[in-house]
């Protein structure tokens, strides 16, 4: 067949499918499929989908190696190859976070006036080394997201004070025995902050300030941000109300927080029992949505409860405490809470460790700084006792009489 046969053939081939609306395959050098004679040995097939009755196209013809042969004018469009655009990688899954958190008990600066200055003072003792009260135990908060302690002394330079048994204060600077202690929060809702009235109480807030640290005053609540991201709120008050304690959490919890501590200033001094009052607060704390709730005032250890599902510690006791040269009771702790925050913002305490400490690194006197206990000892289990209930100590004696605010 010549060369302009083909052509025809080809041409009318083209015009037939078009019409009926069928798919037809071309070999690359433009014979006919049913035409052998002149077949290669590979065949280079292309389909494509059958055209739709009202945008019928033909496809395009293949044309010679020289790229003589077009499609006839009007019969056919060429399509395109699209390009599939490479699927985008499929997101990692949020993990859950988890957050080291460390509480410590009551931290007053400061000796009772009648000591300041003495060889048994407070600022004698630690001068301006004011990593030294933490020297023994910053291994347990340095590398942690949050630790937390009741500062309870007026750091102020006023002289005017309020009329009462005991009274502290101390210069601004001692606010770095916090920091060099690598504490983040420190609760002021005590009654020791108004010592000095007002302006001392203005001032202690400024020295926080100054130094980084965050705080929540007397019925007060904030928020601190951990460095990866979890906010921590804390609601602060003195002998609270139920209504109060429960506002002030319900408060933070609506300004965002995601972790909410109560820090409740209660109970009777000297004593290793819990009392009702304390009781019937701390619970309400949980009602409204705390995750956690810090007790301080007794100076002493006492029983801590899970209530549903949340730890109250009801005292912390002493840490490091200028209130008395030789506490007779010297037991106290550090504890840790391990807090998981899983993708959907939830938080959930997971591990609870109690570690037994003296408040003072002497057995006679005071030298201000903490330290752990060895497993095993009996000072060790001692303050275990206090904390589980099984104490059977008697309440230490108070030879003073105090109002709630004293």
């Amino acid at each position: 067949m010549s060369r302009a046969s083909e052509k025809l053939l080809a041409f009318v081939l083209v015009a037939a499918v078009a019409f009926t609306g069928g798919t037809v395959r071309f070999r690359a050098s433009g014979t006919a499929a049913g035409d052998t004679s002149r077949a290669p040995a590979a065949e280079s097939v292309t389909r494509l989908p059958a055209p739709t009755a009202d945008t019928a196209t033909t496809p395009a013809l293949s044309g010679g190696e020289d790229g003589g042969e077009t499609v006839p004018a009007g019969i056919g469009t060429v399509t395109e190859p699209v390009e599939t655009a490479a699927p985008s990688p499929t997101p990692e899954p949020k993990q859950a976070e988890t957050y080291s958190l460390h509480f410590v008990g009551d931290c007053t600066l400061a000796c009772n006036a009648y000591y300041q200055g003495g060889p048994l003072g407070y600022d004698t003792v630690v001068g301006d080394d004011y990593a030294y009260p933490f020297a023994k135990t910053i291994q347990y908060f340095a590398g942690d997201d949050f630790t937390f302690a009741n500062l309870e002394v007026a750091l102020t330079e006023s002289d005017y004070y309020v009329d009462k048994t005991f009274r502290f204060k101390t210069h601004a600077e001692y606010a770095r025995v916090m920091t060099e202690g690598s504490v983040e929060f420190v609760g002021l809702a005590n009654n020791h902050v108004l010592d000095y009235g007002e302006e001392g109480y203005a001032d202690t807030k400024a020295a926080v300030e100054a130094v980084g640290l965050s705080y929540a005053g007397r019925d007060e609540w904030a928020i601190y941000e951990t460095d990866r991201g979890m906010k921590i709120g804390v609601y602060a008050v003195s002998f609270g109300s139920s209504a109060q304690i429960k506002a002030g959490v319900e408060a933070v919890k609506a300004a965002g927080a995601e972790f909410v501590i109560a820090a409740l200033h209660f109970g009777d001094e000297g004593s290793y029992q819990v009392n009702a009052d304390q009781m019937t607060a701390a619970r309400a704390a949980v009602d409204a949505g705390a995750d956690f709730v810090y007790g301080s005032h007794p100076h002493t250890l006492q029983p801590y409860e899970l209530y549903n599902g949340v730890y109250i510690f009801y005292s912390m006791g002493n840490w490091t405490f200028g209130g008395n040269t030789d506490p007779r009771d010297k037991d106290t702790l550090i504890l840790h809470l391990t807090v998981q925050q899983d993708p959907d913002g939830s938080v959930a305490v997971t591990d609870m460790e109690i570690i037994p400490c003296a408040c003072s690194g002497t057995a006679q006197g005071n030298n201000f700084q903490p330290v752990p206990y060895e497993p095993g000892t009996e000072e060790y289990d001692r303050t275990l006792s206090k904390l589980d209930g099984s104490f059977t100590g008697q309440n230490l004696s108070i030879g003073y009489g105090y109002s709630a605010h004293e």
